[in-house]
């Protein structure tokens, strides 16, 4: 049984660092292009979750985790705080998900979780961008809207440049 659970602040990730930084490593390792690069560590992931429990405290993001009993096998960020003149809009982020718990349907309960997240806590419209195919096809199922890719916008970890394809959704 896979549990969704809202870590509601700095104290929540921090009880799921380990796991939050495994599950990142074990993404990046995998190749995915999520602002980290090869030999990326344990240390370096859970650097990275102390800043999201940071930001959870300050209300700046929603951070979410998948569970299956006590093992992480995914996570999600909502991030809240933008420009003035967009207040109204959030911004998906690290949607990341064990490699050993893909197809099991754990993005797609993030996903959900954290969009009702985001209209709760006012939020109109979310974006995001990805460079996963696989990922293009979860966002165009749950009903939202390519704009476009643009090439060589990032690095894979292994340095070499890849595409990101960019997504919104009109939530409410």
């Amino acid at each position: 049984m896979i549990e969704i659970r809202h870590l509601h602040d700095g104290n929540d990730v921090w009880g799921q660092m380990e796991g939050l930084a495994k599950v990142l490593v074990d993404c990046v390792e995998g190749g995915a292009s999520v602002n980290f690069m090869a030999n990326f560590s344990l240390d370096d992931a859970s650097l990275f979750f102390e800043g999201v429990a940071d930001a959870v405290d300050r209300g700046e993001r929603l951070a979410f985790a998948a569970l299956e009993g006590e093992e992480v096998l995914g996570t999600v960020q909502v991030i809240l705080r933008m420009p003035p003149n967009q207040q109204h809009r959030g911004e998906i982020a690290k949607l990341l998900v064990r490699r050993s718990a893909r197809g099991q349907g754990v993005a797609q309960k993030l996903m959900a979780a954290a969009e009702a997240a985001a209209l709760a806590a006012g939020k109109t419209i979310l974006t995001l961008d990805t460079a996963s195919e696989a990922a293009e096809r979860l966002y165009e199922r749950m009903g939202w809207t390519r704009v476009g890719s643009i090439p060589d916008f990032s690095l894979l970890p292994d340095g070499k440049p890849c595409a990101s394809t960019f997504f919104w959704k009109a939530l409410g």
